[in-house]
This record gives structure tokens, sequence and C-alpha cells, in this order.
């Protein structure tokens, strides 16, 4: 079928112009087209018009007309297909001036419990953003990032906590109770609501799912005012209908209530020595610090003194034919304990530079030494230990046979009289007083225990850390008989396991009751200490990252990491005071660190020891 241009002047029989108008449809634009019609169209409809008119009762072609027809709605088809203008998205109409959010069919409390890390306060374009490496900066980000997750708790589910469901609480055994002072929209009937028991689906980083006030809560609207009290008006002055804060007053409580301020530690040592000759050995003790304020250093064949107050540094003795291998001072006085590569154990008075006695006893060299009052504990190679008197002219008084390598830690609890030994066995053993056998004989680390320390804090707490193939720092409860926990022992493990947060990986029940938790440092533990001042642990590591770390106990969180040695840091020691560290390390430098505070003063009369005089 071929169209026929038409032309207006010339003139057309009825005939023609009955097939040409049935032709003509091909060329008008289709229904809510865009494009104007051109004049040629234009003239076509007036003619079609006028035509009609002029034809009268003409009968019509029916096959002619469906075909015109069909044409007709293919055009339309091909015109709506590319459409003039470019589509717009259409948005879905808002039927208020803000957004409710749709509780209906969500488990608030799981989807809170299953919201992700990155659902922070902070928006993408925020977090994006590099920030400071500062530890201090880091601190108040972890304290901001709490506040706002127990502000969201506190405004979302009132006096109850949402946290995940016990192995021996089913779903529907968790309850949610309401605050009766706080307004609900819509009205609840209950006043307590039921978790359901299907699985909540993983929500990605939003908790709430928004829609217009009219689909909102299964399609009531919102309410135009605040329920009122069937008992009459509220006259609670704290009552959320009178507040203008948009949190509630426990919020409001919370976040003006005084927060203590992270502390900042130094990441720099303020001082650093050379130090020649340091032996680079995992087994060995060559660094303690006195309580006259004296650190003893063994360098080589040497033993060198560093007073922290004048900055003075001086030779205290040189071994002929043989080298250090461990340093210890006495609690109080000016005495200190040398342990030599062949098996002697050296007495110096540091005051006077003279070498008061030698011991014996050894056949290997003395890697481990610790003193409680007049008794000088010696470990050594051989896999002895010797219990010594110094009153008295016996080279020895006890000897205590246990460990089946190298003993390369030891450490005095001289509040109990409990001694702790680590060795090269990977074997960490507990002795009372004196006896010649082990009150506990733990075998948990899978590497070499040398990092041994006592709390100054709190009772029977020891906590010992492994070598490379071990990596953990564990805490121990020594109160608790070997026979049988007592109800009291209980108690108290109980407290300090509960103390404890996700940080600390609580014992297996196939471990020894004694064990209270495990923490994976992820490198070697060279040495720990306890802080004199705080409820705080500082650890030292070898490979790989061979940095120093100071934990807050129980929860175990990192106060500051130490980085600056560049050999495994295997020596640590504490001031008298307890707020200044020395670390050792391969790389043969002493570096000093501002751990720790100052010891805070109860208050009353403890300043009064500055006074000269008092009248």
């Amino acid at each position: 079928m071929q169209d026929t241009q038409l032309d207006i002047d010339a003139p057309v029989s009825s005939t023609e112009r009955g097939a040409e108008e049935v032709r003509t449809p091909t060329l008008i634009s289709p229904p809510e087209s865009k494009t104007p019609p051109t004049a040629t169209h234009k003239r076509q409809q007036n003619g079609f018009a006028q035509s009609g008119h002029d034809r009268g009762s003409e009968p019509i072609d029916p096959t002619a007309l469906s075909r015109a027809l069909e044409q007709f709605e293919q055009a339309g088809r091909q015109r709506e297909r590319t459409p003039g203008a470019s589509p717009s998205r259409k948005r879905q109409r808002i039927y208020g001036d803000r957004f409710i959010p749709n509780r209906s069919g969500q488990d608030l409390q799981a989807s809170f419990t299953l919201l992700h890390d990155d659902g922070s306060p902070a928006t993408p374009s925020r977090s994006a953003r590099r920030t400071p490496h500062n530890e201090l900066h880091f601190q108040k980000t972890e304290e901001a990032n709490r506040t706002y997750s127990t502000l969201l708790r506190s405004e979302m589910f009132e006096s109850s906590v949402p946290q995940s469901i016990p192995q021996n609480l089913s779903p529907t055994e968790r309850t949610t109770f309401h605050d009766p002072t706080r307004s609900h929209t819509p009205p609840t009937r209950n006043s307590v609501l039921t978790v359901p028991s299907l699985t909540p689906s993983t929500p990605h980083k939003n908790l709430f799912s928004y829609a217009s006030p009219r689909h909102s809560y299964s399609g009531h609207p919102t309410p135009s005012r605040t329920p009122q009290s069937r008992h009459g008006p509220n006259l609670n002055a704290r009552s959320e209908i009178y507040s203008l804060s948009p949190v509630k007053y426990s919020s409001q409580t919370m976040l003006l209530s005084p927060r203590k301020t992270p502390r900042a530690v130094a990441k720099v040592p303020y001082k650093v020595l050379d130090a020649p000759d340091l032996a680079d050995d995992f087994y060995l003790n060559l660094v303690d610090w006195g309580s006259q304020n004296i650190l003893g250093v063994g360098l080589g064949s040497c033993v060198y003194m560093w007073n922290s107050t004048s900055g003075r540094v001086t030779k205290l003795c040189e071994l002929p034919d043989d080298t250090v291998t461990s340093v210890n001072w006495i609690q109080r006085g000016s005495h200190i304990a040398i342990g030599t590569h062949k098996g002697f154990v050296q007495i110096w008075d540091a005051h006077s530079q003279r070498r008061l006695r030698t011991m014996t006893g050894h056949t290997g060299r003395v890697g481990a030494l610790a003193w409680n009052e007049h008794i000088l504990t010696s470990g050594s190679r051989d896999r002895l230990i010797y219990h010594r008197d110094v009153r008295q002219p016996d080279q020895w008084l006890r000897k205590l046979v246990g460990h089946k390598q190298e003993v390369c830690g030891l450490k005095w609890n001289s509040d109990d009289g409990q001694l702790a030994s680590g060795g090269n066995d990977n074997k960490l053993m507990v002795w009372e007083k004196l006896n010649a056998e082990p009150t506990f004989k733990w075998s948990e680390h899978v590497a070499a225990v040398k990092a041994i320390a006592w709390s100054p804090h709190q009772r029977g707490l020891l906590a010992s850390g492994g070598g490379t193939a071990d990596r953990t720092i564990k805490f121990w409860n020594t109160l608790i008989s070997p026979h049988g926990p007592s109800s009291a022992s209980l108690a108290a493990a109980a407290a300090a396991a509960a103390a404890s947060n996700t940080s600390s990986v609580p014992p297996s029940p196939s471990a020894p009751a004694n064990l209270l938790s495990s923490l994976d440092t992820g490198s070697q533990v060279c040495n720990l200490a306890w802080s004199r001042n705080s409820n705080e642990i500082v650890s030292t590591h070898g490979y790989s990252q061979n940095q120093i770390i100071v934990w807050k106990y129980p929860s175990m969180q990192q106060v500051v990491s130490l980085t600056g040695h560049t050999y495994r840091v295997l020596y640590l020691a504490m001031s008298p005071d307890g707020q200044v560290i020395v670390t050792g390390a391969g790389d043969e430098t002493l570096r000093f660190w501002n751990a720790f505070k100052k010891k805070e003063r109860a208050g009353g009369l403890g300043g009064m020891d500055n006074w000269g005089v008092i009248r």
C-alpha cells in the first residue's frame, strides 16, 4: 500500500478523497504526544473534516477503516518508545512534613544487636576522611561511639538493654518493659512486648525503614495529640510531655554527667641510653630498677648503675672470664644479686661497691633471680631452683626440682609467700613458701614462659605470658585449692570473670579452674609488669612488632601501644614511684617511657609529708 502526496489546490474526486482520507491518519501524531503537528498535518485535518462534511452519508469501507486503526495504533507505540522529552524518575509522594519510622514487622532488638559497627553515627563521607594517627584521638572516638550506642539503646529500648540471647534462654522469653512516663505513638495495649521468635534478617546499616505517615504503623494515622492518662493530667515535671529536649530525661542525665577524660600517654621515650653489648637473649634478665631509684644493667661481663636522680652512670663490677646473665635488686636496701654464665650467684653492696659473697650450686647459667626479704631464689639452665638464706653461711637452703628445661622466669608474691616459676618446658608452677613440691603445675602455654607478674591490686592474681608459639597472656587465680575450689574462691573467680569483657577469651571447660582468662596478643610476650598506681598491666613483645602495650585490667583494652625498638623488647623494669618504665632490646638501647600516671593521694593529711616544719 503506497502513500500518495496530497495537494489541496488540485481538484480531487470524492473517490480519491475517500482513499486519501483513509491513508492520512498515518501522519497524525498520537494523543499525549509533545511534538506539535506540522503545517501540512493541519491542512490535512482541515481537508479531512471538510471532505467528511461534504461527503454526507457515503458508506465507509470497513476493511480500510480497520487497517487505518491498526496503523494508528502502531504509530502510537513507536512514538511511545521514543518520547520527545527525557523520562523523569517518579518520586514517592510525601503526605507530611516528616518521616516516621515504620516499625511494623520489625524486631528492633534483634536488628540493633545485628547492626554492624560500620553503622556508626559518622556519615560515610566523614568516615572516609583520614583521621589523625593519635592514640588520644582514638580513645576519644571510641568513647564517642560508646556514648552514642548507649544513648541509642536508651532511647529505643528504655529500661531494657538488648543483648545476645543466651543459649539456655529461648527468644520468646526475652521481654522489653516500657517506661510509664514515656508517651507512645500510637498507644500500645500491653505494657510488655514479646520478641518474636522468627529469625530476623540481617540489617545493612539502617535500623529503621521509613515511609509516609499514611502507611506507618500498619495504616494507623499519626495521632494529633499526646495520649492523656486515664487518671487525669500528668503532674510529673520530668515527664517528656513537658520536656523541650529531643531525648529522654535519663539520656540527658547520662549526657550531662561528668566523664573521665582519656589518659594521654607520650608515644615517644623521653630518654634513650646506649647499652652496648646488651645481649639479645630471650632467657636472660639483665635490667632491674631498685628501690633507691638506681637502675642496674648487665652489659657483657660488667654491671653498670644509672642514678635516675643525678643521671650519673657508675660501673659496679667486671667479672673476669665470665658474663652477666641476670641482675635483681633486693626489695629494700642497696644489695644487688648478680647471676653469671658459669652458675655463680654474687651479692654486691651498691652503696660501697663491694662484693659481699659468692654462692655456688648451679652447673649452668643463672638466668633468673628473685628476692623475698632475706631469701634469694635463683633459677638456672640446669633446671633447678635454689632457695638461699643470705643470713646463713650455707650455699642454699632448699632445692626445687620440677622443670624439665631451663628456668627463665621467677617472681615472688611477698604478701602470700608464693613463688611463681616459668621454664622453657612451657610449664608455669606455683610454690608455697619453701615447699619442695609445687602447689600448681600448669601446662596451658605452648611456648617458653618467661613473663610472670603478680598483681599488687588483687590478692592471688597471677599473669603469665608465652613465647613465639604461644603469644598469649593468661591470668590465674592462685587462691583456689588444688584439691577443690572453695565457695569463696569460686565467688572471687566468678567476679573476676564477670569483670572481663570480650577482649579476653574465657577458658574452655577442660581448662583448670584457676585459669581466669586468656588473651592472644599476636606476638611473643617477653615481659609483664603491673602498674603500682592503677589496675593496668604492661607487656613487652618480640616477633614481629617489637611493641610495648599498656592494658586496662580486667577489660584488657589497650591504653597505648608504644613502638621504637627495632629488636625484641626483652627487658623491662619499673621505677619505684611506678610512673616510668624502661625497656631494653637487642638494638642495644634503653628507652624510658612515661607510661603511668602519678598515684593520687587519698586526701586528709597525705600532703603533709612535703612540709618541713609543722607548727
